[in-house]
Protein backbone atom coordinates (compact mmCIF):
# COMPACT_ATOMS: atom_id res chain seq x y z
CA UNK A 1 0.00 0.00 0.00
CA UNK A 2 1.53 3.42 -1.36
CA UNK A 3 0.81 6.71 0.52
CA UNK A 4 -2.56 8.41 -0.87
CA UNK A 5 -1.25 11.60 -2.97
CA UNK A 6 -3.17 14.70 -3.95
CA UNK A 7 -5.06 12.58 -6.72
CA UNK A 8 -5.94 9.76 -4.69
CA UNK A 9 -6.99 10.85 -1.11
CA UNK A 10 -9.14 8.65 1.05
CA UNK A 11 -12.59 9.16 1.84
CA UNK A 12 -13.10 11.37 5.28
CA UNK A 13 -14.67 7.94 6.71
CA UNK A 14 -11.43 6.92 6.64
CA UNK A 15 -9.53 9.84 7.19
CA UNK A 16 -11.45 11.08 10.71
CA UNK A 17 -10.56 7.73 12.35
CA UNK A 18 -7.23 7.43 10.90
CA UNK A 19 -6.18 11.45 12.27
CA UNK A 20 -8.19 9.97 16.18
CA UNK A 21 -5.43 7.05 15.78
CA UNK A 22 -2.73 9.25 15.08
CA UNK A 23 -3.13 11.50 17.63
CA UNK A 24 -4.26 9.40 20.32
CA UNK A 25 -0.81 6.71 19.51
CA UNK A 26 1.78 10.11 19.09
CA UNK A 27 4.92 8.65 19.64
CA UNK A 28 5.80 11.02 22.74
CA UNK A 29 2.73 9.60 24.45
CA UNK A 30 3.97 5.69 23.94
CA UNK A 31 6.49 6.28 27.39
CA UNK A 32 3.80 7.35 29.22
CA UNK A 33 1.29 4.13 27.85
CA UNK A 34 4.18 1.36 28.47
CA UNK A 35 4.81 2.71 31.87
CA UNK A 36 1.01 2.45 32.90
CA UNK A 37 1.19 -1.14 31.42
CA UNK A 38 3.92 -2.22 33.91
CA UNK A 39 2.08 -0.29 36.67
CA UNK A 40 -1.25 -2.76 36.02
CA UNK A 41 0.47 -5.44 34.92
CA UNK A 42 3.22 -6.00 37.67
CA UNK A 43 2.12 -3.99 40.49
CA UNK A 44 4.21 -6.11 42.52
CA UNK A 45 7.56 -4.82 40.70
CA UNK A 46 6.70 -0.95 42.32
CA UNK A 47 5.97 -2.52 46.07
CA UNK A 48 8.47 -0.13 47.53
CA UNK A 49 6.28 3.42 46.77
CA UNK A 50 3.37 4.34 47.90
CA UNK A 51 0.50 4.93 45.55
CA UNK A 52 0.75 8.89 45.36
CA UNK A 53 4.53 8.51 45.15
CA UNK A 54 3.51 5.92 41.84
CA UNK A 55 1.17 8.74 40.31
CA UNK A 56 4.28 11.14 40.75
CA UNK A 57 6.41 8.63 38.96
CA UNK A 58 3.50 8.53 36.03
CA UNK A 59 3.26 12.05 35.61
CA UNK A 60 6.84 12.45 35.97
CA UNK A 61 7.16 10.10 32.68
CA UNK A 62 4.46 11.88 30.88
CA UNK A 63 6.28 15.59 31.98
CA UNK A 64 9.67 14.32 31.00
CA UNK A 65 8.83 12.33 27.81
CA UNK A 66 5.47 14.36 26.43
CA UNK A 67 5.01 17.57 27.56
CA UNK A 68 8.60 19.62 27.74
CA UNK A 69 9.18 17.81 23.84
CA UNK A 70 5.97 19.09 22.85
CA UNK A 71 6.55 22.35 24.25
CA UNK A 72 9.36 22.58 22.39
CA UNK A 73 7.95 21.87 19.05
CA UNK A 74 5.47 24.50 20.10
CA UNK A 75 8.10 26.95 21.25
CA UNK A 76 10.07 26.57 17.77
CA UNK A 77 7.33 26.89 15.80
CA UNK A 78 5.98 30.17 17.42
CA UNK A 79 10.09 31.61 17.14
CA UNK A 80 9.60 30.73 13.33
CA UNK A 81 11.98 28.26 13.52
CA UNK A 82 9.94 25.40 12.10
CA UNK A 83 6.66 26.25 9.31
CA UNK A 84 4.27 23.88 11.17
CA UNK A 85 3.95 22.54 13.98
CA UNK A 86 3.41 19.04 12.70
CA UNK A 87 6.95 19.06 11.37
CA UNK A 88 6.21 18.13 7.94
CA UNK A 89 9.77 18.65 6.48
CA UNK A 90 12.81 16.67 7.52
CA UNK A 91 14.55 19.93 8.54
CA UNK A 92 11.79 21.22 10.85
CA UNK A 93 12.38 17.76 12.52
CA UNK A 94 15.99 18.04 13.75
CA UNK A 95 15.59 19.82 16.76
CA UNK A 96 12.34 18.20 17.68
CA UNK A 97 14.56 14.94 17.25
CA UNK A 98 17.49 15.95 19.21
CA UNK A 99 15.64 17.88 22.28
CA UNK A 100 13.67 14.53 22.48
CA UNK A 101 16.68 12.20 22.25
CA UNK A 102 18.30 14.61 25.52
CA UNK A 103 14.75 13.98 27.68
CA UNK A 104 15.09 10.63 26.72
CA UNK A 105 18.63 10.26 27.44
CA UNK A 106 17.79 11.74 30.99
CA UNK A 107 15.10 9.09 32.18
CA UNK A 108 17.11 6.02 30.74
CA UNK A 109 19.73 7.49 33.36
CA UNK A 110 17.04 8.07 36.22
CA UNK A 111 15.84 4.30 35.46
CA UNK A 112 19.30 3.47 36.26
CA UNK A 113 19.24 4.82 39.96
CA UNK A 114 15.56 3.88 40.74
CA UNK A 115 15.50 0.56 42.45
CA UNK A 116 11.65 1.03 43.27
CA UNK A 117 10.71 0.42 40.13
CA UNK A 118 11.13 -1.97 37.52
CA UNK A 119 14.28 -2.96 36.01
CA UNK A 120 12.97 -3.65 32.55
CA UNK A 121 12.32 0.50 32.08
CA UNK A 122 16.26 0.97 32.23
CA UNK A 123 16.09 -1.15 28.79
CA UNK A 124 12.80 0.29 27.26
CA UNK A 125 13.87 4.06 28.15
CA UNK A 126 17.61 2.96 26.83
CA UNK A 127 16.16 1.19 23.54
CA UNK A 128 13.75 4.75 22.80
CA UNK A 129 17.29 6.67 23.73
CA UNK A 130 19.08 4.89 20.94
CA UNK A 131 15.93 4.84 18.20
CA UNK A 132 16.13 8.79 18.04
CA UNK A 133 19.37 8.83 17.89
CA UNK A 134 19.68 6.72 14.69
CA UNK A 135 16.53 8.08 13.50
CA UNK A 136 17.83 11.80 13.47
CA UNK A 137 20.74 10.15 11.32
CA UNK A 138 18.21 8.88 8.89
CA UNK A 139 15.88 11.85 8.91
CA UNK A 140 18.84 13.41 6.46
CA UNK A 141 18.25 10.80 3.95
CA UNK A 142 14.14 9.89 4.62
CA UNK A 143 11.93 11.22 6.79
CA UNK A 144 11.45 8.07 8.71
CA UNK A 145 7.96 7.67 10.47
CA UNK A 146 7.93 8.48 13.85
CA UNK A 147 4.53 6.60 14.71
CA UNK A 148 6.05 3.13 13.46
CA UNK A 149 9.34 4.03 15.06
CA UNK A 150 7.16 4.25 18.57
CA UNK A 151 5.12 1.86 17.70
CA UNK A 152 7.79 -0.89 17.08
CA UNK A 153 9.39 -0.07 20.05
CA UNK A 154 6.56 -0.49 21.66
CA UNK A 155 5.77 -3.58 20.27
CA UNK A 156 8.89 -5.00 20.95
CA UNK A 157 9.22 -4.12 24.59
CA UNK A 158 6.10 -6.11 25.27
CA UNK A 159 7.43 -8.84 23.66
CA UNK A 160 10.86 -8.19 26.02
CA UNK A 161 8.74 -7.96 28.82
CA UNK A 162 6.96 -11.46 28.56
CA UNK A 163 10.51 -12.94 28.26
CA UNK A 164 12.18 -10.89 30.92
CA UNK A 165 9.39 -11.70 33.28
CA UNK A 166 8.79 -15.11 32.00
CA UNK A 167 5.22 -14.84 31.56
CA UNK A 168 2.69 -15.28 29.04
CA UNK A 169 1.72 -11.67 27.70
CA UNK A 170 -0.39 -13.40 25.04
CA UNK A 171 -3.54 -10.69 25.02
CA UNK A 172 -0.86 -7.60 25.25
CA UNK A 173 1.15 -8.80 22.67
CA UNK A 174 -1.72 -9.82 19.99
CA UNK A 175 -3.22 -5.85 21.03
CA UNK A 176 -0.06 -3.98 20.56
CA UNK A 177 0.52 -5.45 17.40
CA UNK A 178 -2.95 -4.73 16.24
CA UNK A 179 -2.26 -1.04 17.04
CA UNK A 180 0.72 -1.28 15.35
CA UNK A 181 -0.88 -2.26 12.50
CA UNK A 182 -3.61 0.53 12.84
CA UNK A 183 -0.98 3.25 13.68
CA UNK A 184 1.14 2.75 10.77
CA UNK A 185 -2.16 2.53 8.26
CA UNK A 186 -3.55 5.25 9.73
CA UNK A 187 -0.13 7.09 8.85
CA UNK A 188 -0.21 6.13 5.19
CA UNK A 189 -3.86 7.37 5.04
CA UNK A 190 -3.54 11.24 6.56
CA UNK A 191 0.50 11.72 6.54
CA UNK A 192 3.12 11.53 3.11
CA UNK A 193 4.65 8.84 4.15
CA UNK A 194 6.04 6.04 1.96
CA UNK A 195 6.19 2.21 2.67
CA UNK A 196 9.79 3.00 3.35
CA UNK A 197 9.14 5.26 5.77
CA UNK A 198 6.78 3.28 7.15
CA UNK A 199 9.01 -0.05 7.48
CA UNK A 200 12.44 1.71 8.21
CA UNK A 201 10.52 3.21 11.64
CA UNK A 202 9.28 0.24 12.39
CA UNK A 203 12.51 -1.83 12.14
CA UNK A 204 14.12 1.01 14.02
CA UNK A 205 11.97 1.02 16.94
CA UNK A 206 11.91 -2.92 17.15
CA UNK A 207 15.76 -3.52 16.93
CA UNK A 208 16.90 -0.67 18.95
CA UNK A 209 14.60 -2.38 22.28
CA UNK A 210 16.58 -5.30 21.04
CA UNK A 211 19.97 -3.49 21.59
CA UNK A 212 18.86 -2.01 24.63
CA UNK A 213 17.72 -5.27 26.09
CA UNK A 214 21.27 -6.76 25.46
CA UNK A 215 22.84 -3.43 26.75
CA UNK A 216 21.05 -3.40 29.99
CA UNK A 217 20.98 -6.71 31.01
Amino acid sequence: MQAPNATDKPSILLQIPAKIISYLFHPLFIPTYIFLFLMYQFPYEFMGITIWKLQLRLFMVFWWTAFFPAFAVFLLWRLKFSNSIFLRTQQERIAPFIITMIFYWWMYYLSRNFTDQPLVLKFFFFGIFISTSIGVIINNFVKISLHAMAMGGALAAIILFAFFYETQLTLAISIVTILTGLVCTSRLLVSDHTNLEIYSGLIVGILCQLVGYWFAF
